[in-house]
């Protein structure tokens, strides 16, 4: 009898586990996608819906025509986008089909494989940062389940063909292995060459999906080298996780320098989408694409004509030139983009002004609630604050000078999750001392 108890016992779910909420998170996502269609994309231009110049480019490395044609077919190569998530949907396409609903299917399932990997990144943070508080597996678990089964955490996974899952997973992750690296949580430092490279490898992985977070490599990795006991060892490990790091970076930097002549290290369409954010008639608002999508427009034309460098480095100078004299305008569009970030973007074709304010409330709470949090485990010096601080301050400063968006906040939310529960836990706390010394 004892026997059978014993094993009804192993065989129960452990639900505190963060991988049984990743796999609750992974069949959620993918449930989804399934049953409600989300991946018949409209077919508007050629399916530019499908991935915009993502799915372009895809299109083409499927196809045979290489890394090009970001908006339309024979503009030429590109460095539009960087190459990591491309390359994946375009394996898609060589499996499934170019622009198919199977393909559209496979490739949100992928990206929720990469929202759900990010759940026990989630758990990980939390458990190490608040393992000396009393409720730190409360925080944990919360922290874990809100991300699993929150659906803001959960709409680029299974709406989006884009890179922001697959940044957010190799972001959170990468911050995991510096707080093991630093022996937060457990006091088990973890200076080691294997840690260091693969420091260097997730960080690579990041460059190549969306290189705005690559503010945070230098402030990680001398968090990790002044906080090590042994620091000469600490040195040697970061130049080799620089080592490896370059080393992934390379191929990508002499094949740009192989088809431009000229020294794009990640992506190069800086120019163009400053001339779009700034330029006349700029207001601050993401509205408008940095090209048109339909072959014959103007633009398109001198695009395809000047080819990509060239382009690209003429809208910048215009770019910078009607900056310097309109340096009110820009100043005012960059404070108003610092607003969308943190409170959010308005929707130009939103019917319903009451869905969309609930949307903004929704959006600001969350980013006010995780500054209080991240304020709060600052005064209470939980572990690795400050370097989390840092990423709030970091992260977003390019798209306050570019263009803003709410996807462009994805990356933070693993550590906006973490601290809306613990500010939540904390307040709950509070609540419940003053309630019983009443």
């Amino acid at each position: 009898m004892a026997v059978i108890e014993s094993t009804e016992t192993k065989k129960r779910i452990d639900w505190k586990s963060p991988w049984t909420m990743f796999w609750v998170a992974l069949l959620v996502r993918v449930l989804y996608i399934t049953i409600t269609r989300s991946y018949r994309f409209h077919t508007f231009n050629d399916h530019f819906e499908f991935g915009w110049e993502m799915g372009r480019i895809s299109r083409a490395l499927a196809i045979g025509r290489g890394y090009a044609d970001p908006f339309v077919s024979n503009t030429g190569p590109t460095a539009w986008n960087p190459p990591l998530y491309p390359l994946i949907l375009a394996a898609v396409f060589k499996i499934f089909g170019v622009y198919t609903k199977l393909s559209g299917w496979a490739i949100l399932c992928v990206n929720s494989v990469f929202s759900a990997a990010t759940v026990p990144a989630v758990y990980e943070i939390a458990k190490r940062c608040y393992a000396k508080e009393r409720n730190g597996a409360s925080i944990a678990q919360w922290s874990g389940w809100l991300w699993a089964l929150y659906p803001a955490a959960m709409q680029y996974a299974v709406r989006w063909v884009w890179e922001m899952t697959l940044t957010t997973m190799l972001f959170a992750w990468v911050l995991v292995i510096a707080l093991r690296m630093r022996g937060v949580g457990d006091d088990r430092e973890r200076n080691t060459l294997p840690y260091w490279l693969l420091f260097g490898l997730v960080w690579a992985g990041v460059a190549l999906s969306n290189p705005s977070p690559l503010l945070m490599l230098p402030i990680c990795g001398l968090w990790i080298v002044f906080g090590a006991k042994n620091k000469a060892a600490a040195i040697r490990g970061a130049v080799l996780g620089s080592i490896v790091f370059w080393a992934c970076l390379m191929p990508w930097i002499v094949r740009n320098w192989h088809v431009f002549h000229t020294f794009i290290p990640i992506r190069g369409n800086l120019g163009a989408e400053l001339y779009a954010g700034n330029g006349p008639g700029s207001e601050g608002f993401p509205w408008g694409g940095t090209l048109p999508i339909i072959d014959g427009a103007n633009r398109i034309a001198v695009y395809r004509e000047m080819g990509e460098v060239r382009y690209v480095k003429m809208q910048g100078d215009k770019a910078k030139a009607y900056i310097r004299a309109h340096r009110e305008h820009f100043l005012k569009i960059s404070l108003k983009r610092f607003y969308f970030y943190w409170v959010g973007v308005p929707h130009s074709d939103e019917r319903q002004a009451a869905a969309e304010y609930l949307r903004e409330i929704n959006y600001s709470l969350l980013s006010f609630a995780a500054l209080l949090g991240l304020w709060l485990s600052w005064r209470r010096r939980i572990p690795a604050s400050g370097l989390f601080a840092w990423a709030f301050l970091l992260l977003p400063i390019s798209y306050y000078f570019v263009t803003p968006g709410a996807r462009f906040r994805h990356p933070l939310e693993p550590l906006i999750t973490v601290f809306c529960v613990f500010l939540f836990q904390a307040a709950e706390k509070s609540w419940r001392v003053r309630w019983v010394s009443r």
